[in-house]
């Protein structure tokens, strides 16, 4: 389905098959959540104007019934010295960028209009943060085409953009596939150059029994860039001739 670099499928451990099942139908449908409601969520929602996600919250909602961790986890994923605008949550980070709590992750789903599964919450950040970790390795595939010339990318800054479908994304859908559940912008520090890459994410299934549900990931640069398009060429050329396409169809 993913021509050239930039396809990955990240599978779910340690959920039982049915739970994780559901909890991935849930979260590829972008509805971590049993029914529609408010769920008490605040009315007068802000929005951090940088990616386009509400202001995190770590304070306990008013119809929740479990205790919800509030410890954030550092990822492997650099903060650029570039960013001047960080999100408030973020400018205590140190050197790399933090994931959201339990809580945080509960709340945002409040914010956005449903009631999510508190029980839930524990494997959705443990996919959140894998799939993130994922994304940044696909990216690093592409840079590492620059790593003479920048050793060391980072992330300026993210944003989500579900509805906004990449123009491969709706060629793919011409072609008969589904379209994407999510789409993440990544603006990437290339050692003094910004590049923006497109991350596409799709339902997969998993090669291995144990892992009854995956992710598939599709990060490309966008084409932005005469660069950016000279490096699509090049990988969409070497992964043709590798053959690797043949052995992706049997």
């Amino acid at each position: 389905m993913v021509f050239g670099w930039g396809g990955s499928k990240t599978a779910a451990a340690g959920i039982a098959q049915e739970d994780a099942s559901q909890l991935f139908a849930k979260l590829a449908s972008g509805k971590t959540a049993c029914v529609p409601g408010d769920g008490g969520a605040p009315k007068d929602l802000k929005t951090n104007q940088s990616n386009l996600m509400p202001e995190p919250n770590q304070n306990r909602a008013p119809q929740q019934n479990l205790n919800l961790s509030k410890e954030r986890v550092s990822s492997t994923i650099p903060i650029s010295e570039r960013n001047k605008e960080l999100p408030p949550h973020q400018r205590d980070a140190g050197t790399t960028w933090q994931y959201p709590s339990e809580q945080m992750f509960y709340n945002a789903i409040l914010r956005k209009g449903w009631t999510p599964n508190e029980e839930d919450m524990s494997n959705v950040i443990a996919i959140h943060n894998t799939v993130n970790e994922r994304c940044w390795q696909e990216v690093l595939k592409w840079e590492q085409l620059h790593k003479a010339k920048c050793e060391c990318p980072k992330l300026i800054k993210f944003r989500g953009r579900p509805r906004e479908y990449s123009p491969k994304a709706r060629f793919l859908n011409f072609l008969g596939y589904k379209l994407p559940f999510d789409r993440h912008d990544w603006i990437v520090d290339r050692c003094g150059v910004d590049v923006r890459y497109i991350i596409d994410f799709y339902n997969a299934k998993s090669s291995d029994p144990r892992q009854p549900i995956a992710m598939h990931l599709d990060a490309r640069p966008a084409l932005d860039s005469f660069g950016a398009v000279a490096d699509r060429l090049y990988v969409q050329a070497a992964w043709t001739v590798s053959g690797e396409w043949l052995r992706n169809t049997k």
